[in-house]
């Protein structure tokens, strides 16, 4: 069992989230630590939005900071055929995406994240319907997961549903207001990691975790 629990609260549609990617894959593989993902749905639901002109320009302004800071990429093709194309911005159908991965093959749910947000930032895919992210799946062989996206069943959403309020729970004691969130659990108990830490150097802060 690992010394040190992260939580991990984040969106598939955040920006900052997939700047925070290969931090957060790199403190997945490190021995001594183990990260759990927890989908927030705060661009889900009430948190969804029309992707208008403003709110598109807004957004790519937002990924170039992004970019920057932590060198992933947000290619033309995202800024054509998802930015520009108008539509909405909804989490939902990907964080579900993301808990049908849980139930069905759970040990790829990060590679079922990073493929989400590939498709979106790299490839300018469309993962805000259920059947874009379902495509998303089968591209990673996931078919049973991509089924029950397809027809969502009453174990699916209650399990999604109580993600999300876990997640909720935690923000709402930590007064955390935005994604990415790093919950750290270990012998001194639980505290909020610096959001910062996550666009830094990774083998200070794993030793600092790990010394925690």
């Amino acid at each position: 069992m690992a010394d040190i629990a992260l939580t991990y609260l984040f969106d598939p549609l955040c920006g900052w989230c997939y700047g925070a990617a290969p931090m957060m894959r790199r403190l997945a593989a490190e021995p001594g630590l183990a990260v759990e993902l927890s989908p927030t749905g705060l661009f889900s639901g009430h948190g969804a939005r029309p992707m208008d002109e403003g709110f598109a320009a807004y957004a790519w302004s937002n990924d170039q900071r992004i970019a920057k800071l932590s060198g992933q990429p947000f290619s033309e093709a995202y800024r054509d055929q998802v930015l520009a194309a108008g539509g909405r911005f909804d989490s939902g159908p990907a964080t579900l995406a993301l808990t049908a991965v849980r139930l069905t093959a759970p040990e790829r749910e990060w590679e079922a994240l990073t493929a989400l947000q590939k498709a979106r930032y790299v490839e300018g895919g469309n993962i805000v319907t259920e059947a874009g992210a379902a495509a998303v799946l089968q591209g990673l062989g996931l078919d049973a997961a991509a089924a029950r996206l397809a027809a969502p069943d009453g174990e699916l959403i209650a399990e999604n549903q109580a993600r999300m309020a876990k997640a909720g729970q935690l923000m709402a004691a930590f007064r955390v207001n935005g994604v990415p969130a790093v919950i750290v659990t270990g012998q001194g108990g639980r505290q909020l990691l610096p959001a910062n830490a996550l666009f830094g150097d990774a083998e200070p802060l794993i030793a600092a975790l790990k010394a925690a």
